[in-house]
């Protein structure tokens, strides 16, 4: 069976070349008993390459259970997984068959592995050396033939640094490594996805079928989809619920793609760091490319005067509007800057744009706390103080901007 073969069989929707390699490492490594360590964000599909391991190796008529170890609780965990004895703990009216029992013969897919507690990994490493464990209250060894697949979101190697996950566990587990791409690494399935749930969800509930306008498809590409499939599939079903207009265009997309600061400059890696630091992080970017733009932007017209010989004319006559905004722009900013002391001339009197030395110009201020305070001052005075608003042209949440407000006395 080829990689479409598998993608048929499972529904599994798209072309890019991640999603085939992980697709063939799983089809390879599924006749063996080797165990598998599937990495990827949540919400990326881990779970489906559980089963196509599971239904492609000879244990496909096995049973196969899936656990999610971060949903149970640390005390009851062992129970859960080796069983336990009557009378072991209290409320163990009878004795009970555990996951690993159940399961003999086919395959244990271990989700959120990394959350198991120090001493259920013990356990967990000798099933996987010798196939035998211990019910709790019990004594006596039993013996399991299991294949087990585990999955985790997390980086597990640096909880095995930290002293979190045993590292003989790691590497027991981590014997085939099978990472699942995340949406955003496969731009081009997403608009093929959305397709495909848009459908679904417009049989399911007997309504009109979705278009999406080029501007809403580009849209979708460019988001960063943090919960991956699970969050593309709920924003279509949403849509194809919620949407009177079946033409859907970027802004109605809007409505129901979170807000993520509007922002497509670099970012730092999350490593469970504060949102809001990420935000404040983005004003700061925002400033100094703004910035760096109005200096290209003076730099060009000042080579256009010195190249002229100081004649400003020809410049003006090609753009009056462009100039005009300039010198307006620069004008208001050295109005509102004590740093820089430029003579201006007279109200309602020609302006000279020829280059002067009756100027003078004195450090500027490089405060980034100074720069963030005129970038929301001027934020604020274009939308008339209406903060929703200026807290979207900032590319931040209307909470950080409360915060920012508050912090830098604003009011």
């Amino acid at each position: 069976m080829d990689v479409q073969d598998i993608k048929n069989r499972f529904g599994i929707i798209g072309g890019s070349p991640l999603l085939n390699r992980a697709i063939d490492i799983a089809r390879q490594v599924a006749p063996t008993d080797m165990s598998v360590l599937i990495t990827g964000e949540s919400g990326s599909g881990k779970e489906v390459f559980s089963h196509i391991i599971h239904q492609m190796s000879t244990r496909k008529h096995g049973a196969f259970i899936a656990v999610n170890c971060g949903a149970i609780p640390e005390g009851t965990i062992d129970s859960e997984l080796f069983g336990h004895e009557k009378g072991s703990f209290t409320g163990a009216h009878e004795a009970r068959k555990g996951y690993f029992e159940v399961a003999n013969g086919g395959t244990i897919f271990l989700d959120e592995v990394a959350e198991l507690p120090l001493g259920t990994q013990a356990r967990l490493l000798r099933i996987l050396e010798s196939g035998e464990y211990l019910r709790v209250g019990s004594s006596k060894v039993q013996k399991t033939d299991v294949r087990i697949i585990a999955a985790t979101n997390v980086d597990v190697y640096n909880r095995v640094k930290s002293g979190k996950f045993r590292e003989d566990l790691y590497y027991r587990l981590n014997t085939v490594p099978l990472r699942i791409p995340a949406l955003h690494e496969r731009k081009e399935d997403i608009f093929l996805l959305f397709r495909k749930f848009s459908a679904d969800f417009s049989d399911k509930y007997r309504s009109p079928g979705i278009h999406l306008e080029p501007d809403a498809i580009q849209m979708l590409s460019n988001y960063s989809w943090p919960g991956n499939v699970r969050q593309l599939k709920n924003i279509a079903e949403q849509i194809c619920v919620l949407e009177k207009d079946r033409n859907v265009t970027a802004g109605a997309l809007l409505n129901y793609i979170p807000n993520e600061g509007g922002s497509n400059l670099p970012m730092a890696l999350n490593n469970g760091s504060n949102k809001e630091d990420f935000s404040e992080r983005d004003i700061l970017y925002k400033v100094l490319f703004d910035m760096k733009k109005d200096m290209m932007d003076l730099k060009k017209l000042v080579a256009e005067i010195i190249q002229s010989g100081g004649n400003t004319s020809h410049i003006m006559e090609e753009n009056p509007h462009y100039i005009n905004q300039l010198y307006q722009e620069v004008d208001q900013t050295v109005s509102n800057d004590s740093t820089f002391m430029i003579k201006k001339s007279p109200q309602n009197a020609p302006v000279d744009y020829n280059y002067t030395h009756d100027a003078e110009e004195v450090e500027e201020s490089l405060s980034l706390i100074d720069k963030e305070s005129d970038l929301i001052k001027k934020a604020l005075k274009k939308h008339k103080g209406k903060r929703k608003f200026a807290a979207q042209e900032l590319g931040i949440s209307e909470r950080t901007l409360y915060r920012k407000i508050k912090e830098l006395n604003l009011n």
